[in-house]
């Protein structure tokens, strides 16, 4: 899905208190995804589809009527893997996932499959990851392998290959981690390998 652009933004800090060790650090604001203060949207708003370029396919009409919508979020739905497989879209639908950890960076994943519980990897080359750190890194499929996203019950995993994952969450969605992996060559997303989750948002097409 080269030239797709989704205008999004986190939702604001929770009050749920976070797990032992996951602590946010003292700051002065807190950071929407383009460096502005975020601020609480309607959480049924639907997102809309930017293309960078014309369209020789779709026209406004038809990219308009394509919404991302917020299938699900940590601030609305609570903290649960199982809940995000639960509320996730259909199977050929694709999926942003969206992170921000407790150290305000923020990063996610582009799935071309619904995020979902699976007995083995999924999706296609058109999967990749991304991070703001600040300005946007895209991580593309490298063609080594096809480890593209894995869910079950305790993780979440996002890219592999040598037991490491570019991306992954465990089945709380309060911890998670990211290593280059050989899917898609990519930088650590996180300041650190692993990190603390403080938001998490999931985005589907309507």
């Amino acid at each position: 899905m080269r030239g797709l652009q989704v205008r999004y933004h986190l939702l604001p800090d929770q009050d749920e208190e976070l797990p032992v060790g996951c602590e946010e650090p003292a700051r002065e604001g807190q950071l929407g995804w383009e460096g502005a203060p975020a601020a609480a949207p309607a959480l049924e708003e639907p997102c809309r589809l930017v293309l960078s370029t014309p369209s020789s396919i779709l026209q406004d009409r038809e990219i308009h009527e394509q919404p991302w919508c917020l299938q699900y979020s940590t601030r609305r739905d609570g903290f649960s893997l199982r809940t995000l497989y639960r509320r996730g879209g259909q199977p050929g639908s694709p999926a942003l996932l969206l992170i921000r950890d407790t150290e305000a960076q923020a990063f996610g994943a582009f799935s071309s499959s619904a995020i979902r519980c699976s007995s083995g990897f999924y999706g296609s080359g058109e999967t990749f990851l991304f991070s703001f750190s600040p300005e946007l890194k895209v991580f593309r499929w490298t063609g080594r392998n096809d480890f593209f996203v894995k869910g079950d019950v305790d993780l979440l995993m996002v890219g592999g290959g040598s037991g490491r994952f570019g991306l992954w969450l465990d089945g709380d969605l309060h911890r998670g981690g990211s290593c280059r992996c050989e899917t898609f060559h990519n930088e650590t997303l996180s300041s650190r390998e692993e990190f603390c989750v403080q938001d998490l948002e999931l985005w589907g097409l309507a």
